[in-house]
Protein backbone atom coordinates (compact mmCIF):
# COMPACT_ATOMS: atom_id res chain seq x y z
CA UNK A 1 0.00 0.00 0.00
CA UNK A 2 1.39 3.33 -0.71
CA UNK A 3 1.71 6.03 1.92
CA UNK A 4 -0.92 8.61 2.40
CA UNK A 5 0.77 12.30 2.90
CA UNK A 6 -2.42 13.67 3.52
CA UNK A 7 -3.17 12.03 6.80
CA UNK A 8 -0.59 14.27 8.83
CA UNK A 9 -0.30 17.07 6.34
CA UNK A 10 -1.96 19.97 4.78
CA UNK A 11 -1.43 21.76 1.37
CA UNK A 12 -0.50 24.92 0.62
CA UNK A 13 -3.40 27.49 0.80
CA UNK A 14 -4.49 28.24 -3.09
CA UNK A 15 -5.58 31.57 -4.50
CA UNK A 16 -8.82 32.13 -3.16
CA UNK A 17 -8.83 29.94 -0.58
CA UNK A 18 -12.32 29.27 0.58
CA UNK A 19 -11.66 27.86 4.12
CA UNK A 20 -9.65 24.72 5.81
CA UNK A 21 -11.40 21.52 6.16
CA UNK A 22 -10.72 18.50 7.96
CA UNK A 23 -11.02 14.61 6.44
CA UNK A 24 -11.49 12.11 9.43
CA UNK A 25 -11.72 8.97 7.15
CA UNK A 26 -9.81 5.75 8.16
CA UNK A 27 -10.52 5.07 4.09
CA UNK A 28 -7.01 6.11 2.63
CA UNK A 29 -9.09 6.58 -0.95
CA UNK A 30 -11.45 8.48 0.34
CA UNK A 31 -9.05 11.38 2.24
CA UNK A 32 -6.56 11.45 -1.04
CA UNK A 33 -9.63 11.66 -3.91
CA UNK A 34 -11.55 14.18 -1.90
CA UNK A 35 -8.22 15.69 -0.34
CA UNK A 36 -7.63 16.57 -3.95
CA UNK A 37 -11.09 17.46 -5.46
CA UNK A 38 -11.47 20.24 -2.68
CA UNK A 39 -8.21 21.45 -3.09
CA UNK A 40 -8.61 21.90 -6.89
CA UNK A 41 -11.88 23.83 -5.87
CA UNK A 42 -10.10 26.45 -3.44
CA UNK A 43 -10.25 24.80 -0.05
CA UNK A 44 -7.27 24.01 1.78
CA UNK A 45 -7.27 20.36 3.31
CA UNK A 46 -6.01 18.35 6.77
CA UNK A 47 -6.73 14.65 6.41
CA UNK A 48 -7.21 12.26 10.06
CA UNK A 49 -7.30 8.52 10.16
CA UNK A 50 -8.77 8.31 13.77
CA UNK A 51 -9.59 10.44 16.18
CA UNK A 52 -6.35 10.70 17.82
CA UNK A 53 -5.54 12.67 14.37
CA UNK A 54 -8.59 14.58 14.71
CA UNK A 55 -7.70 15.81 17.82
CA UNK A 56 -3.86 17.10 16.78
CA UNK A 57 -5.45 18.59 13.85
CA UNK A 58 -8.15 20.81 15.84
CA UNK A 59 -5.16 21.56 18.33
CA UNK A 60 -2.87 22.72 15.49
CA UNK A 61 -4.81 24.37 12.79
CA UNK A 62 -7.46 27.16 12.19
CA UNK A 63 -10.73 24.50 10.85
CA UNK A 64 -13.61 25.44 9.39
CA UNK A 65 -15.84 22.65 8.78
CA UNK A 66 -15.37 18.57 9.84
CA UNK A 67 -16.25 16.19 7.49
CA UNK A 68 -16.56 12.89 9.77
CA UNK A 69 -16.99 9.27 8.91
CA UNK A 70 -18.93 7.10 11.15
CA UNK A 71 -17.77 4.06 10.99
CA UNK A 72 -13.91 4.93 12.48
CA UNK A 73 -11.01 2.59 14.59
CA UNK A 74 -11.40 3.59 18.14
CA UNK A 75 -13.95 6.57 18.99
CA UNK A 76 -16.56 6.22 15.80
CA UNK A 77 -17.74 9.39 14.47
CA UNK A 78 -20.65 9.55 16.31
CA UNK A 79 -18.73 9.81 19.88
CA UNK A 80 -16.35 12.25 17.87
CA UNK A 81 -19.16 14.82 16.98
CA UNK A 82 -20.39 15.15 20.30
CA UNK A 83 -17.19 15.86 21.70
CA UNK A 84 -17.09 18.64 18.63
CA UNK A 85 -20.30 20.06 20.07
CA UNK A 86 -19.86 19.88 23.40
CA UNK A 87 -16.88 22.80 22.34
CA UNK A 88 -18.00 24.54 19.50
CA UNK A 89 -20.36 25.10 17.31
CA UNK A 90 -17.50 24.18 14.49
CA UNK A 91 -19.87 22.89 11.06
CA UNK A 92 -19.61 18.75 11.12
CA UNK A 93 -20.84 16.92 7.94
CA UNK A 94 -20.96 13.73 8.32
CA UNK A 95 -20.09 10.85 6.43
CA UNK A 96 -23.08 7.49 6.78
CA UNK A 97 -23.68 4.22 5.30
CA UNK A 98 -26.19 4.13 2.64
CA UNK A 99 -29.71 3.54 3.88
CA UNK A 100 -28.97 4.01 7.81
CA UNK A 101 -31.68 6.61 8.95
CA UNK A 102 -30.71 5.87 12.31
CA UNK A 103 -27.21 6.65 12.01
CA UNK A 104 -29.00 9.65 9.92
CA UNK A 105 -31.40 10.68 12.84
CA UNK A 106 -28.35 10.16 15.84
CA UNK A 107 -25.88 12.54 13.52
CA UNK A 108 -28.48 15.31 13.84
CA UNK A 109 -29.69 14.84 17.55
CA UNK A 110 -26.24 15.35 18.54
CA UNK A 111 -25.49 18.50 16.39
CA UNK A 112 -23.82 17.01 12.85
CA UNK A 113 -24.91 20.11 10.49
CA UNK A 114 -25.53 17.49 7.47
CA UNK A 115 -24.80 14.15 6.25
CA UNK A 116 -24.01 12.23 3.27
CA UNK A 117 -24.19 8.62 2.68
CA UNK A 118 -21.58 6.70 1.25
CA UNK A 119 -20.79 5.70 -1.74
CA UNK A 120 -21.00 9.90 -2.69
CA UNK A 121 -20.52 11.74 -5.53
CA UNK A 122 -17.80 14.07 -4.97
CA UNK A 123 -19.36 16.99 -6.41
CA UNK A 124 -22.52 16.70 -3.98
CA UNK A 125 -19.63 16.48 -1.16
CA UNK A 126 -18.16 19.96 -2.43
CA UNK A 127 -22.08 21.71 -2.79
CA UNK A 128 -23.00 20.45 0.34
CA UNK A 129 -19.83 22.34 2.10
CA UNK A 130 -20.37 25.41 0.24
CA UNK A 131 -24.05 25.29 1.98
CA UNK A 132 -23.31 24.96 5.80
CA UNK A 133 -20.31 27.24 5.29
CA UNK A 134 -22.83 29.71 3.63
CA UNK A 135 -24.78 29.44 6.43
CA UNK A 136 -22.23 29.25 9.29
CA UNK A 137 -20.80 32.54 7.90
CA UNK A 138 -23.37 34.82 7.18
CA UNK A 139 -24.25 34.48 10.67
CA UNK A 140 -21.03 36.45 11.55
CA UNK A 141 -20.62 38.64 8.59
CA UNK A 142 -24.54 39.27 7.81
CA UNK A 143 -26.12 42.30 9.63
CA UNK A 144 -29.35 41.71 11.12
CA UNK A 145 -33.19 42.23 10.52
CA UNK A 146 -33.87 45.15 13.27
CA UNK A 147 -33.00 48.13 15.18
CA UNK A 148 -31.25 45.84 17.90
CA UNK A 149 -29.14 42.90 17.69
CA UNK A 150 -30.14 41.40 21.00
CA UNK A 151 -33.24 39.46 21.18
CA UNK A 152 -34.46 38.74 24.59
CA UNK A 153 -37.54 36.52 26.00
CA UNK A 154 -38.04 34.32 29.33
CA UNK A 155 -35.39 35.35 30.63
CA UNK A 156 -33.11 34.41 27.87
CA UNK A 157 -31.18 36.46 25.15
CA UNK A 158 -30.00 36.00 21.71
CA UNK A 159 -26.97 38.04 20.72
CA UNK A 160 -26.86 38.00 17.05
CA UNK A 161 -23.62 39.86 16.27
CA UNK A 162 -22.11 37.25 18.43
CA UNK A 163 -24.29 34.40 17.50
CA UNK A 164 -24.23 33.61 21.31
CA UNK A 165 -27.07 32.42 23.58
CA UNK A 166 -27.38 33.68 26.89
CA UNK A 167 -29.34 31.65 29.43
CA UNK A 168 -30.94 33.47 32.84
CA UNK A 169 -28.51 32.39 34.70
CA UNK A 170 -26.14 34.09 32.71
CA UNK A 171 -24.77 30.54 31.06
CA UNK A 172 -23.70 30.66 27.44
CA UNK A 173 -25.08 27.84 25.85
CA UNK A 174 -23.80 26.46 23.03
CA UNK A 175 -25.60 26.24 19.35
CA UNK A 176 -25.34 24.29 16.44
CA UNK A 177 -25.14 26.00 12.63
CA UNK A 178 -29.15 24.62 12.52
CA UNK A 179 -29.93 25.17 16.02
CA UNK A 180 -28.57 28.41 15.70
CA UNK A 181 -30.76 29.41 12.24
CA UNK A 182 -33.86 27.46 13.51
CA UNK A 183 -34.18 29.86 17.03
CA UNK A 184 -33.88 33.04 15.05
CA UNK A 185 -36.35 31.67 12.39
CA UNK A 186 -38.60 31.08 15.83
CA UNK A 187 -37.56 34.29 17.87
CA UNK A 188 -38.22 36.60 14.57
CA UNK A 189 -42.32 35.21 14.30
CA UNK A 190 -43.17 34.69 17.67
CA UNK A 191 -46.44 33.80 18.79
CA UNK A 192 -47.29 32.44 15.02
CA UNK A 193 -47.78 28.98 13.64
CA UNK A 194 -44.82 28.43 11.30
CA UNK A 195 -45.16 24.89 9.09
CA UNK A 196 -42.58 22.74 8.65
CA UNK A 197 -41.37 23.60 5.36
CA UNK A 198 -41.73 27.43 6.24
CA UNK A 199 -39.24 26.31 8.99
CA UNK A 200 -36.81 24.44 6.67
CA UNK A 201 -36.89 27.09 4.13
CA UNK A 202 -36.47 30.12 6.52
CA UNK A 203 -34.05 28.42 8.70
CA UNK A 204 -32.10 27.43 5.68
CA UNK A 205 -31.31 23.69 6.40
CA UNK A 206 -30.48 21.66 4.07
CA UNK A 207 -31.02 17.72 5.07
CA UNK A 208 -31.04 15.09 2.04
CA UNK A 209 -33.74 14.57 -0.17
CA UNK A 210 -36.73 12.42 1.68
CA UNK A 211 -35.36 12.82 5.09
CA UNK A 212 -38.52 14.50 6.67
CA UNK A 213 -37.88 13.93 10.18
CA UNK A 214 -34.74 16.43 10.10
CA UNK A 215 -36.55 19.56 11.21
CA UNK A 216 -38.51 17.63 13.96
CA UNK A 217 -34.94 16.28 15.12
CA UNK A 218 -33.56 19.89 15.31
CA UNK A 219 -36.96 20.96 17.70
CA UNK A 220 -36.43 18.37 19.68
CA UNK A 221 -32.74 19.08 20.52
CA UNK A 222 -33.38 23.16 20.77
CA UNK A 223 -36.13 22.25 23.22
CA UNK A 224 -33.68 20.01 25.21
CA UNK A 225 -31.67 23.42 25.31
CA UNK A 226 -33.78 26.28 26.01
CA UNK A 227 -36.12 23.90 27.94
CA UNK A 228 -39.59 25.35 29.69
CA UNK A 229 -40.76 28.71 30.15
CA UNK A 230 -41.06 30.67 33.54
CA UNK A 231 -44.49 29.60 33.62
CA UNK A 232 -43.42 25.59 33.44
CA UNK A 233 -44.82 25.51 29.82
CA UNK A 234 -42.92 24.48 26.90
CA UNK A 235 -41.75 27.59 24.97
CA UNK A 236 -41.56 25.91 21.60
CA UNK A 237 -45.39 24.21 21.14
CA UNK A 238 -46.20 21.39 18.70
CA UNK A 239 -49.12 22.76 16.24
CA UNK A 240 -50.54 18.88 15.33
CA UNK A 241 -50.45 17.93 11.88
CA UNK A 242 -48.91 21.70 11.10
CA UNK A 243 -45.67 22.45 12.57
CA UNK A 244 -44.69 24.60 15.75
CA UNK A 245 -45.35 27.44 17.59
CA UNK A 246 -42.75 29.87 19.72
CA UNK A 247 -44.85 30.75 22.75
CA UNK A 248 -43.43 33.52 24.45
CA UNK A 249 -43.14 37.08 23.40
CA UNK A 250 -39.76 38.57 22.16
CA UNK A 251 -38.32 41.81 22.51
CA UNK A 252 -35.55 43.39 20.01
CA UNK A 253 -32.21 45.65 22.01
Amino acid sequence: MTSDPSVTHTSPAPAGNEGHILIVDDDAQIRQLAGKFLREHGYRVTAARDGREMRQSLANASIDLVILDIMLPGSNGLDLCREIRSRSSLPVIMLTARGSETDRIVGLEIGADDYLAKPFNLRELLARINAVLRRARAHLDAPQPGSGHCLRFEQWSLDTRRRELTSPTGVVVDLSTGEYDLLLTFLEAPQRVLTRDRLMDAAKHRIATGFDRAIDIQVSRLRRKIDVGEDGQAMIKTIRGTGYMFVPAVTRE
